[in-house]
C-alpha cells in the first residue's frame, strides 16, 4: 500500500489542495470524494494561467497556435491514459451532459424498433437519458435489476435480457452509492454475443479516479468522465467515443469540421488541466514501479491506488489498532456486504435507530466530512429496495490515510455511544 512509504504518501498528499483542511471549517478529514475529489495543485495553477489568456483557438497568431497545440497534446495524453487506440476525445458542459448527448444520439440514430437496456444500479445521469430518448424514439426500455446483496450487476444479468433487437445499452462502471464496480468488459462481451451492432455507453464518472482504465479491452462506444471527480475541477465533462458513434449524425454547425462533437469554443484551460491529471498518474506510476512506458506506469498507478483504497476500506470495515470496524458495530448496517471484491474506496452505511442526516452532521462537527444520501431521484434506486430512507456515504481516495480512518471510527463510536 502507498501508506507503507511515509515519504511517498506525504508527497502524494502535498500535491493536492486542502488535503487536511477546509478554508472555512479548518482541519477536517475529507471522506466525500465521491461528491468531488480533491484538486491537484497543478490544476489550480493551470486554471488560473489559462483564465488570464484572451486569445481564442483557430487564429493565426502565436498564442492561438499554442492553444491549439495544448488541446491536441491533452487529447493525445487522455487517449493514452484510457488506452484507446481509436475514436476521439471531446469535452462538454459536464459528465451528465456528455452522457445525455452520447445516449440520445445512439438511440435516435440506431435502427428503428428494438429496445434500450440499462440497469437499476445506474446514476440518473445515464438512466434518465436512456428512458427519455427511448420514449421519444419509440423504443422499449428494459431495466436489468441489480443485486441488493452485492450492490452490483453481472454480465449474466444483462445476458438474460439482451436480444438481437437490443439497440443501445448503458453500463455504470462503478456505483456512486454502493461503491461497487461492474465488469464492463464482461458485460460488453455478453451484449455483443447476441447484439453485435448495439451501441454501448458507459458512465465512468465514479470509477475514473481509481485508475485501471482500458478502453481497448472494453469493446464499447462511449465513456464519460467528470474531471472534478478525477482530481481536476468543475465546469466540464470529458467523453471518449468510438469511430462508429462519432460518425452518427449529431448536433453540429452546418459546414463545420466533419466529426466534430464540440459545440462552440471550448476552454483550453479545461484540456490543459486534464493533461495535469494524466501527468499525475504517470508520476505516481513511476514512483511505485520501474515501468518504462506511460501505459505501464498508468497500470502501476491504478494497482497502487486499488491496494491503498482496499487497505483503507478494510480498516474501516474491520478496524485498525484497538478500534472496532463498522462490521463489528452491531448497530451499523453496510450496503453491499462486508468483504466485497467489487468495492472501490467507498462504504455506505447506516446506524440503526438514528437518522443518517444526524450522523453526518455529528461527524462533520467532529471534523469528518461525509455525505447524506436519501431515497430520492439520485439514490432511491438503491435505497428503496433495501427499505432504507437514507444512508451515510463515506468515500475515500488513495491520498487518504489509515490514521484518518481511525479518526472516523473513533467519531462513529462516540456518536453511537452517545445515543
Amino acid at each position: 500500500m502507498l501508506e507503507a512509504r511515509a515519504e511517498l504518501i506525504n508527497d502524494i498528499r502535498d500535491r493536492f489542495a486542502y488535503v487536511a483542511t477546509c478554508p472555512v471549517q479548518g482541519e477536517r478529514v475529507f471522506f466525500e470524494n465521491a461528491g468531488g475529489a480533491l484538486t491537484l495543485k497543478s490544476v489550480v495553477k493551470t486554471s488560473a494561467d489559462y483564465a488570464a489568456i484572451p486569445d481564442n483557438q483557430g487564429r493565426d497568431n502565436p498564442m492561438s497556435h499554442e492553444l491549439v497545440k495544448t488541446i491536441a497534446e491533452a487529447k493525445s495524453a487522455m487517449m493514452a491514459f484510457l488506452n484507446a487506440k481509436d475514436g476521439q476525445i471531446f469535452v462538454g458542459e459536464s459528465g451528465t451532459e456528455i452522457l445525455f448527448r452520447m445516449i440520445s444520439n445512439a438511440i435516435i440514430e440506431s435502427p428503428e424498433g428494438g429496445h434500450v437496456i440499462g440497469t437499476s444500479l445506474e446514476h440518473p445521469a445515464s438512466r434518465s437519458a436512456a428512458l427519455r430518448w427511448a420514449k421519444i424514439a419509440r423504443k422499449d426500455y428494459i431495466s436489468v435489476p441489480h443485486s441488493n446483496e452485492t450492490g452490483s450487476v453481472e454480465a449474466a444479468d444483462y445476458a438474460a435480457l439482451v436480444t438481437p433487437d437490443t439497440r443501445v445499452a448503458t453500463i455504470v462502471h462503478t456505483s456512486p452509492l454502493t461503491g461497487m464496480s461492474v465488469d464492463v468488459a464482461a458485460v460488453s462481451k455478453a451484449i455483443r454475443a447476441v447484439a453485435p451492432g448495439c451501441y454501448i455507453i458507459v458512465d465512468g464518472i465514479q470509477h475514473a479516479a481509481h485508475g485501471m482504465l482500458d478502453i481497448d479491452n472494453y469493446g464499447i462506444d462511449g465513456y464519460a468522465i467528470s474531471p472534478y471527480k478525477m482530481f481536476s475541477r468543475h465546469g466540464y465533462g470529458v467523453a471518449w467515443i468510438s469511430d462508429r458513434l462519432s460518425a452518427l449524425p449529431h448536433d453540429s454547425l452546418i459546414g463545420g469540421p466533419e466529426g466534430n462533437w464540440e459545440l462552440g469554443t471550448r476552454d483550453t484551460g479545461a484540456y490543459a488541466t486534464l493533461a495535469d491529471v494524466v501527468s499525475y498518474f504517470d508520476w505516481l506510476g513511476g514512483e511505485v514501479s520501474d515501468a518504462e512506458t506511460p501505459r505501464a506506469r498508468f497500470v502501476a498507478a491504478g494497482k497502487a491506488i486499488h491496494d491503498q483504497e482496499k487497505a483503507l476500506t478494510d480498516a474501516m470495515l474491520h478496524g485498525t489498532g484497538n478500534l472496532k470496524g463498522l462490521a463489528d458495530m452491531e448497530q451499523v448496517g453496510i450496503i453491499g456486504g462486508i468483504d466485497n471484491p467489487r468495492r472501490e474506496g467507498l462504504v455506505s452505511c447506516w446506524v440503526e435507530g438514528q437518522n443518517s442526516a444526524d450522523v453526518v452532521k455529528a461527524l462533520n462537527n467532529r471534523g469528518i466530512r461525509t455525505h447524506l444520501r436519501k431515497a430520492d431521484h439520485y439514490s432511491g434506486n438503491v435505497l428503496e429496495p433495501l427499505r432504507r430512507p437514507d444512508c451515510i456515504r463515506v468515500s475515500m481516495c488513495h491520498y487518504n490515510t489509515v490514521g484518518e480512518v481511525a479518526q472516523f471510527l473513533t467519531a462513529m463510536r462516540e456518536i453511537i455511544e452517545a445515543r
